[in-house]
């Protein structure tokens, strides 16, 4: 019997693996997004700082299994049996929660993702003995301590509203002070301002990231925590008179010492702190397993799990091990990049792509904002305005800096700094707050006050940091619900429900890993398609553009109309699938016109405006075949009537022209020769009269009855969308045959 339970310690241990990758995948962007976003180093050397301070905390870290320590269930009202079911519950639906939220780029909280699934799992186990139970007196309520999970849910409360405040406020000060040209400023008072940046990082480290160190005595907790105040007073006076003689005679760039340090001490908190969310659990059930083969004839189903009520300790080589996979997982990891670029991007200082749509609270939010902001203007002093205005003009980078930093350094250091003391303070409180909800919500604040969220841009920012926010709760109900799920599924389903959803869990992270490569490989190469045109090479690579679409476009109407005419509704969702892909990319290289402008020479106006003409007939085209696709899939999903041959005779008709004249232009931007252009214009003459001929088929089908109403719509909608890309094809033959002429000097 014990068997199966060591199996499922050793599963715990793989999954323990897994959940470190995930759990890491999401957390970086806790202490990387600051460096990264300032460029303040090298990819390399910020990422060597953070791993060195994810293995000082990893090492330092006194491993007690502290979600166990708070309660969140008692342990000695579960069997064994039962114990083991709720620990496989939880990293099961860890990694599957973290998984999906690496996935789609978005940071959550790991320690309200455990204590949910804790939560979760108890509940489920719970409710199975209530129900399995003839005792009328027993409720869930002696199983579960709820205080906890309600304390969690307060501190996210908490947290989201205090960071979000003060980072706005104190980057409002700082940037005020130092302004955006902070060079000259910083000669004179950037000792001060690093000496309550070194302070705030040495405290935090003292009481957050070292708190737990297995060398950190009781004795010298006691301590550290009666002198406070006086740690504080002389690390300021330390730190700014060793920072002001550094600066003087060495040059030592003190913002870049900030960034870096405060990099350093994150990281080491998060791995000291956050470490016990993934390997608690496994830790926890490893040491049930051996009280219960300690316990000679013991059955798993009656051996109540008391021992766990007390603090479990982790083995140092446990410790290490975890270390090592958090730092190899730091640099390999691409999600952990993409959960770092979503919040970057809701950072960055200048416009461009948004990935994030609007909202209607996002646009009453940013509303409301401009109003106060253009009374508060009414109020004040007009001199006072423009004084504080400037401080923050932005700062111009050269030309040649092809990619300036998202945020300069001030923002950076005020980020570390306001984060480092806020979770100091709320740690020497014993408030649950969240260093990712922390980290995350001051960035937001800064950025807010610094102006990074313009007219331009502000109402796509706050609909992404609402998507985060919303994120973050539902992580706490997912997790809550997925646990609870899980445990039905392995108590009612045994070695065979276990077995198979460890096999679930396996083809999903596959299935999500190439799903992001995917997608990683699919914007890299529209971001390079971008940073890669030039004067010399434009006409080149948007001819090849044209070409690829306009053949896919081909392609995939002739395949719409066979699926069409088969019901094939597999073939139809595949075309729309690829018709999808080529809107995102044509989309893409609208959104980053201005880009594409910038970088061609100034004289080059007319190249620009002949690529904005071709590229505005290219997606009108698009348009048109993805308002075929999709309606076309809509009726033969919905089960609707099929078309009649004589429907599916005329609309292949009509392709059959489209495709020569398809043809033709593709032919002539091949070659770069344009005297194709009289049998052009005189196939869209015949395909004019076609549809002319076609429409007239039709009315005459809904006038004696043989078609319905949902067939007659659909069909004349599609007669328009081909009558529509025959125009644009031409207007865009035309196009390039301008194009070639301006650049043969012929007007």
């Amino acid at each position: 019997m014990e068997t199966i339970y060591l199996v499922i310690v050793v599963l715990l241990f793989i999954l323990a693996a897994s959940d470190l990758i995930v759990g890491v995948s999401n957390d970086a962007v806790n202490f990387l997004n600051s460096a990264i976003g300032s460029k303040v180093a090298s990819f390399r050397v910020i990422m060597a700082i953070a791993a060195l301070g994810i293995l000082v905390g990893a090492v330092f870290s006194s491993g007690m299994m502290e979600v166990a320590r708070k309660g969140i269930f008692n342990p000695g009202e579960f069997y064994f049996s039962e114990i083991m079911i709720i620990f496989l519950a939880v990293m099961i639906t860890d990694i599957l929660l973290l998984d999906t939220y690496n996935t789609f780029g978005l940071p959550t909280s790991t320690t309200v993702s455990i204590v949910f699934e804790l939560l979760g799992a108890a509940v489920g186990m719970a409710s199975i003995k209530l129900i399995l139970s003839n005792d009328g007196g027993m409720t869930v309520a002696q199983f579960i301590n709820s205080s906890k999970a309600l304390a969690i849910i307060s501190g996210i409360l908490l947290s989201v509203a205090v960071a979000f405040t003060v980072g706005a406020f104190i980057q409002y000060l700082i940037r005020i002070f130092f302004s955006f040209n902070f060079k000259k400023r910083i000669k004179y008072f950037g000792a001060i301002w690093g000496g309550i940046a070194f302070t705030s990082m040495t405290y935090f480290i003292l009481i957050k990231g070292a708190k737990g160190a297995s060398f950190m005595t009781l004795d010298m907790k006691d301590w550290i925590s009666a002198n406070s105040t006086m740690i504080i007073f002389f690390s300021f006076v330390g730190w700014t008179i060793l920072l002001q003689i550094l600066h003087s005679l060495a040059k030592v760039n003190i913002l870049k010492m900030i960034v870096l340090v405060g990099t350093f001490s994150l990281a080491m908190a998060f791995a000291g702190n956050d470490l016990v969310n993934f390997i608690g659990v496994p830790i926890a059930g490893f040491n049930s397993f051996q009280l219960f083969s300690a316990a000679e004839g013991a059955e798993a189903g009656s051996f109540l799990m008391t021992g766990l009520a007390g603090k479990v300790a982790t083995p140092e080589l446990f410790l290490f091990i975890a270390g090592i996979i958090m730092v190899i997982t730091l640099y390999t990891s691409k999600k952990a990049r993409s959960v770092t670029q979503t919040e970057l991007s809701l950072a960055r200082q200048d416009a461009g792509d948004e990935r994030f749509g609007s909202s209607w609270l996002s646009k009453v939010l940013v509303r409301v904002s401009v109003n106060s902001s253009e009374n508060i203007k009414k109020v004040l002093p007009k001199k006072l305005i423009n004084t504080i205005e400037k401080q923050f003009e932005p700062h111009v980078y050269e030309e040649d800096k092809a990619d300036p930093p998202m945020f300069d350094l001030i923002r950076a250091s005020v980020n570390l700094t306001v984060a480092s003391i806020l979770i100091s303070f709320a740690t020497s409180l014993k408030l649950p707050l969240s260093t990712t909800y922390v980290t995350f919500m001051v960035a937001m604040g800064s950025s807010l006050s610094d102006k990074a969220w313009d007219r331009e841009s502000a109402v796509y920012r706050i609909s992404g940091v609402l998507a985060v926010i919303g994120g973050w709760f539902l992580t706490a109900l997912s997790a809550f619900v997925a646990a609870f799920v899980m445990v039905y599924i392995f108590h009612f389903g045994g070695a065979f429900g276990i077995f198979a959803m460890v096999a679930l869990v396996v083809y999903i992270l596959f299935r999500t890993h190439v799903l992001h490569k995917k997608s990683k490989q699919s914007k890299a190469e529209d971001v390079d398609e971008v940073q890669s045109l030039t004067d010399e090479n434009i006409a080149e690579k948007s001819n090849k553009t044209i070409i690829k679409n306009l053949s896919k476009i081909a392609d995939e109407l002739g395949k719409t109309i066979i699926g069409l005419e088969n019901e094939d509704i597999k073939a139809l969702k595949k075309s729309k699938k690829e018709v999808q892909k080529i809107t995102a990319k044509t989309k893409y290289l609208k959104d980053h016109l201005n880009i594409i402008i910038e970088k061609l020479k100034e004289e080059a106006v007319d190249t620009s405006y002949y690529f904005v003409t071709t590229l505005d007939y290219m997606r009108e085209m698009i348009h048109s075949i993805s308002f075929i696709v999709t309606p076309v899939l809509d009726h033969v999903d919905n089960n609707h009537k099929p078309f009649t041959e004589t429907q599916i005779a005329d609309l292949k008709a009509l392709e059959e022209i489209l495709d020569k004249m398809i043809a033709i232009a593709i032919e002539s931007i091949e070659k770069q020769d344009f005297s194709t252009q009289e049998d052009l214009l005189k196939l869209q003459e015949e395909f004019i009269e076609l549809v002319r001929v076609v429409n007239k088929n039709q009315i005459k089908r809904i006038k004696d009855a043989s078609t319905g109403s949902r067939r007659s719509i659909l069909f004349l909608s599609i007669v328009s969308e081909l009558k529509n890309l025959a125009l644009q094809l031409v207007n865009l033959f035309k196009s390039q045959r301008d194009f070639l002429d301006y650049k043969n000097g012929k007007n």
